[in-house]
């Protein structure tokens, strides 16, 4: 399986944007594309329905060995042997997470502030999500934090810092040059006419940063 610190584009399967039964052709062109790291994240669906998508995923991805991450849900990783789970300001612990999973799991944590960042390390965090970068949908409830504190977060904290929010192609070489190394895109990526030539050319931005 593909190690954290090697992966750098990380897509989300976010089911806001795509219906279950896209699911496993947006996986696979991600993978083609070269994505490093896939997210599902499906906020209105039930442990069950979930479970049984993240298992048709896992599929593909452990093929390919690229991890997957669930969002949320800690239940859905002692059904389906995915690689980790991400979670919000707002869910359970990084410890409980853990402890209620009988192998050892990446445990990704969302921030929106350096403040946040530095918690989620110390918490114990395997990586942390900073944004929105930008306005997004996919967050409304977010301000946009801007570019500003991206350097000063790669800085403070060793661990593998992910922007997120509203980055696209359009606008990812001004991200890459405030300071990130990595990135998470979410409705740029699965809404592009050609899903793995858009992922190739997100890669190529990011391996000449």
């Amino acid at each position: 399986m593909r190690a954290l610190s090697d992966c750098h584009l990380y897509g989300i399967l976010d089911l806001g944007y795509i219906q279950p039964n896209e699911c496993t052709r947006v996986a696979e062109q991600m993978i083609e594309g070269g994505v490093d790291i896939i997210q599902l994240r499906a906020k209105k669906m039930s442990i069950l329905q979930i479970v049984d998508l993240a298992e048709q995923i896992h599929w593909l991805t452990s093929a390919a060995s690229t991890p997957l991450i669930v969002n949320d849900h800690a239940e859905i990783a002692r059904r389906v042997p995915v690689e980790g789970v991400h979670v919000g300001q707002d869910d359970e612990a990084i410890a409980k997470v853990r402890a209620a999973v009988s192998y050892e799991i990446i445990v990704g944590k969302s921030t929106h502030s350096l403040e946040q960042a530095g918690a989620a390390a110390n918490e114990g965090a395997d990586y942390i999500g900073f944004g929105p970068i930008f306005a997004t949908p996919t967050k409304p409830d977010y301000t946009a934090i801007g570019l500003t504190d991206i350097k000063k977060v790669h800085v403070d904290l060793a661990l593998p810092i992910f922007c997120i929010g509203g980055i696209k192609i359009d606008n990812l070489a001004d991200v890459i040059a405030a300071g990130a190394k990595r990135v998470v895109i979410v409705s740029g990526l699965v809404k592009a006419p050609d899903i793995a030539d858009y992922a190739r050319k997100c890669k190529e931005l990011l391996c000449q940063s």
